[in-house]
């Protein structure tokens, strides 16, 4: 029997952080940010509190069996909460349903992988919430509205009405870093490292390798003024902020989309291909051209693209996918991207489950021969990668999803944060540009942190 959704229009507002500062302390508080008006592109934000139920994703180490009981459960856990929800509009793509987010390391367990590294600290920054309510905001139609499932009472869709419609200035609290940021890599360390990677794919072990650094301070006060002022200088359009214990939030700025479910429409968007943003608009015209004539960019771009293509190839219709754009220039604040786009329908006997298990974690962040790549990250790397290079999403209670790569993702936890870069190796890298590129990706965001409170 299906069951229809309430809707409650309520007051637009340009910048959804407004609306989210009513929100935020309360438990399970979560904003989808695509960060406009900052931006300039993105047209939903979703925000939400107060899950009835949690699942817990895979702890690090998990097995096999372990990872992908945890799809299983996804699904059930879906279906448990939202069957048979009647679809709103294509103008809400989110009426309340599943949103968290899922490690890198469940991608491990996935592949038979385990981090040769892993210190047991469990430090996850990651699960999913079932969500009964939630606020759209279209910055398209310039429209809001409260959306609620048909268990939401009278009662409580008037205590959120009110609590929504307060106009009060946003608290900046405070939030400093205790000490400058370190990284778990040096420069020479680095140079070693990356001297193994192309030791294996000059033996032909393997084409491609991401290679991350993590970088880590100790912190006090509210991640959440870490998130605005780090939102000012990203204004990415898969961002999101998840707030987890008192104190302690995942906070991406990702530009990534992993992948999107629309019906039984599947697009995935790899980025593959970056270069440093310049205030001087002929140099940074410059450096948008060189990107998109680098030989090396696109050949690396396209070695993701054939990953992905063979991995939406075990959940779609034979003969459905299509490459619809190849090395596409996306120009974010802080760098340009080259960005491809792979589509394809999705199989009747498959699910929105089946198409995550069989496609996680994003091809554009291990490399290519994907298992073999995560072998070789899980060997390199001197600590797991928890939060980033997973994935924040969302499966609506109709069954719509869409997800990010957790790229430019920062993890808040018990007085610790940390933060990750990296980039594809391959035969003609140069270590001392693929180390550089890492301090341009996140290089801005550490810098701004290390500003606050000072």
């Amino acid at each position: 029997m299906s069951r229809a959704v309430h809707l409650d229009e309520i007051a637009y507002r340009p910048d959804s952080c407004d609306l989210f500062e009513q929100l935020r302390t309360l438990p399970g508080a979560a904003f989808l940010d695509s960060s406009y008006p900052h931006s300039g592109s993105g047209r939903f934000d979703i925000l939400c509190a107060l899950p009835t139920a949690r699942l817990a994703a895979p702890p690090a180490g998990a097995s096999e069996r372990e990872c992908r009981q945890f799809f299983r459960s996804l699904e059930a856990f879906h279906r448990e909460h939202f069957a048979g929800i009647q679809p709103v509009s294509h103008d809400i793509p989110f009426c309340g349903g599943v949103l968290g987010s899922i490690p890198y390391d469940c991608g491990n367990g996935l592949h038979g992988v385990r981090h040769a590294g892993d210190d047991g600290d469990s430090m996850p920054g990651a699960g999913l919430g079932a969500y009964d309510w939630c606020v759209v905001q279209d910055h398209l139609l310039r429209r809001a509205a409260l959306v609620a499932q048909p268990g939401v009472s009278a009662a409580l869709r008037r205590e959120l009405l009110a609590l929504l419609a307060r106009e009060q200035a946003p608290a900046r609290e405070h939030f400093s870093l205790r000490s400058p940021f370190s990284a778990n890599f040096t420069a020479a360390q680095y140079a070693a490292t990356f001297a193994r990677i192309q030791a294996y794919i000059a033996a032909g072990d393997c084409y491609q390798v991401n290679l991350a650094q993590r970088f880590s301070s100790t912190y006090e006060g509210d991640p959440w003024s870490a998130y605005r002022v780090l939102r000012e200088i990203a204004a990415a359009p898969f961002s999101a902020y998840i707030a987890q214990e008192p104190g302690d939030a995942l906070i991406s700025l990702s530009p990534e989309r992993f992948i999107s479910l629309h019906g039984q429409h599947v697009e995935t968007c790899p980025i593959k291909g970056t270069r440093p943003r310049h205030a001087d608009p002929v140099l940074d015209r410059a450096a948008a051209q060189a990107l998109r004539d680098a030989a090396k960019d696109r050949a690396e771009n396209l070695m993701i693209v054939d990953l992905l293509r063979n991995d939406l190839g075990r959940s779609c219709v034979p003969g459905s996918i299509h490459v619809d754009r190849l090395f596409e220039l996306h120009s974010y604040a802080t760098v340009h991207h080259l960005v491809s786009t792979i589509s394809g329908e999705l199989r009747n006997d498959s699910s929105f489950a089946q198409l995550l298990e069989n496609s996680f974690p994003g091809g554009s962040i291990t490399g290519a021969p994907k298992r073999r790549a995560m072998q070789l990250i899980a060997e390199l790397e001197p600590h797991p990668r928890q939060s980033y290079c997973g994935s924040v999403l969302y499966i609506s209670a109709d069954g719509r999803l869409d997800s990010n790569i957790a790229i430019r993702t920062l993890l808040c936890r018990a007085g610790e944060i940390r933060c990750w870069a990296g980039g594809g190796i391959v035969a003609d890298s140069r270590w001392e540009l693929e180390y550089q590129e890492t301090f341009d990706k996140v290089g801005r965001f550490l810098d701004a942190l290390e500003a606050m409170g000072h």
